[in-house]
């Protein structure tokens, strides 16, 4: 129900019965749609993200900003667009076509997992 919701809100769900995904839903309500979060700073990978962070289901639904309980900041310099690499995104090969398109993002400091499409 979370990812229908409102955007600007977390979404957090089990996978795999041990991994906590940390979303942001951005879409229009009624409408499923949200971006997961699948690493900050030295947390790479989404497990590896919420068990660091600390992040469990009690954050599923509530605001994405400074007034709740996790938001996001801007880093203290830009990121060049240069730095940012497109990808396929991984584990979605259930998603037929869509499962090649380029929708993950990631820093070019960072060994991308899939490889870049130009």
């Amino acid at each position: 129900a979370t990812m229908f919701g409102p955007a600007g809100r977390w979404y957090v769900y089990l996978c795999y019965g041990m991994h906590w995904m940390l979303n942001v839903v951005t879409g229009p309500e009624g409408v499923p749609a949200a971006v997961l979060i699948r690493g900050a700073g030295e947390l790479s990978g989404p497990g590896r993200l919420t068990r660091g962070l600390g992040i469990d289901r009690s954050l599923d639904g509530t605001l994405a900003g400074r007034r709740g309980a996790a938001w996001f900041e801007l880093p203290e310099k830009p990121v060049a667009p240069r730095r940012i690499l497109r990808t396929p995104r991984i584990g979605v090969g259930y998603a037929g076509e869509w499962a090649e398109k380029p929708l993950r993002f990631v820093l070019a400091h960072e060994p991308p997992i899939a490889r870049t499409l130009k």
